[in-house]
């Protein structure tokens, strides 16, 4: 286990994690939280966990991403302010 890996890794999650609550636009949003689930993923993965990085890869960044941009079909996608 490599504490390059790790550091690396927490470090995109971290960003993910505060661009996904400052951006403006939805879509752009679920990305970036789909990102961060995907990182969260590795960093399971790294930490020696294969399944939890599995399952938060398939539930996280796939399932729950495209419920978001189906919840996004019903609301508007900008803010006003």
């Amino acid at each position: 286990m490599s504490w390059e890996l790790s550091f690396i890794l927490f470090v995109v999650a971290i960003v993910c994690a505060i661009t996904a609550l400052m951006v403006r636009d939805l879509l752009a949003a679920v990305f970036v939280l789909t990102a961060y689930s995907f990182a969260m993923a590795l960093i399971y993965a790294e930490m020696g966990a294969p399944d939890v990085g599995l399952t938060e890869a398939s539930i996280g960044a796939g399932i729950s991403g495209a419920f978001f941009i189906a919840a996004l079909f019903f609301v508007q996608r900008r803010s006003k302010d």
